[in-house]
């Protein structure tokens, strides 16, 4: 009997030792999320590295610099939300891509092909103590999401998912060659901002086919903190436009709770959907912007 109950306060205290060490990693992984917003000078450098064929020719390697304000726009125990936008001349800004972090999120938008989604289900033990990152598009529509876990070891804070994704805005315009990116995503906390280093496959996918590597990409999105007055603009312009921008969410939350998959059309009348909602009055309601993402649902 006594060897039953010290067995039991055993397991009582290893069970109460190993809750409180989820809780401390978790509010680690929260403070490294956050780590991610303010006012930041950004380096993006790509350059294609190889490519199993023979005849093909490197791209030419891309390379821009931007001024972006991230802010929090969702804080809660198990999401965070946070919304970038780039200023550009220090006055005109631009409404930029949002990613949220989920704790242990059970749904993620797979990407497959010409502007599908699966709305995919896993359990909640293989995503135990994970962060899911969902990163949307310019107009609030799915681009890209995967579930990993932070890591905290020898001072380096960081979280590193591989998933597909479409082709990036610097490329989907001008090539056809390819239709996946297979995007190896590092997410790294610096002592004076944050570094989004990406290892890249350039995919052919045909239905019923196995995918073929066109070419391998390095990727360098350096985020460096600066003075908030410069993102000033930034800041005023999310204050006079963050509820409309709330309702958008509102519509595709609702869309992507009724479906298992997603597929959009590219052009309604010849125009992108992010040009429409672009611009809606701050004052549309959600019934008019419902109306305009209808559109482009298949």
């Amino acid at each position: 009997m006594k060897m039953k109950r010290k067995t039991l306060v055993l397991s009582m205290i290893f069970l109460l030792c190993a809750q409180l060490n989820a809780q401390k990693k978790k509010k680690m992984d929260r403070e490294a999320i956050k780590e991610m917003c303010g006012c930041f000078e950004i380096e993006f450098k790509y350059s294609e590295i190889f490519s199993p064929g023979e005849d093909y020719v490197k791209s030419k390697d891309y390379k821009t610099t931007a001024l972006e304000w991230a802010t929090l726009i969702l804080d809660e125990k198990n999401e965070l939300s946070i919304q970038h936008l780039l200023v550009i001349n220090d006055t005109m800004v631009i409404k930029h891509w949002r990613q949220d972090w989920e704790y242990e999120s059970e749904k993620t938008l797979d990407f497959v092909t010409n502007n599908t989604w699966n709305i995919k289900n896993t359990s909640k033990k293989e995503v135990k103590g994970q962060w899911a990152q969902k990163v949307y598009q310019v107009d609030d529509s799915p681009r890209y999401s995967g579930s990993a876990s932070w890591v905290h070891v020898d001072g380096n804070r960081y979280w590193k998912n591989t998933t597909d994704a479409p082709l990036p805005r610097r490329e989907y315009s001008k090539r056809s060659d390819y239709n996946v990116t297979v995007r190896g995503n590092n997410i790294q906390i610096t002592e004076n901002g944050w570094l989004h280093e990406q290892d890249n496959l350039k995919v052919i996918r045909t239905d019923g086919l196995e995918d073929i590597v066109l070419a391998q990409e390095k990727g360098f999105n350096t985020y460096k903190k600066t003075s908030n007055t410069k993102c000033a603009a930034a800041v005023k312009w999310w204050e006079e436009n963050q509820k409309k921008w709330s309702k958008v969410r509102k519509e595709w939350t609702s869309i992507y709770s009724t479906h298992e998959q997603l597929n959009f059309k590219q052009k309604v009348d010849g125009k992108r959907l992010y040009q429409y909602l672009f611009s809606l009055d701050v004052s549309s309601t959600n019934k008019e912007i419902r109306d305009v993402i209808n559109k482009f649902l298949n």
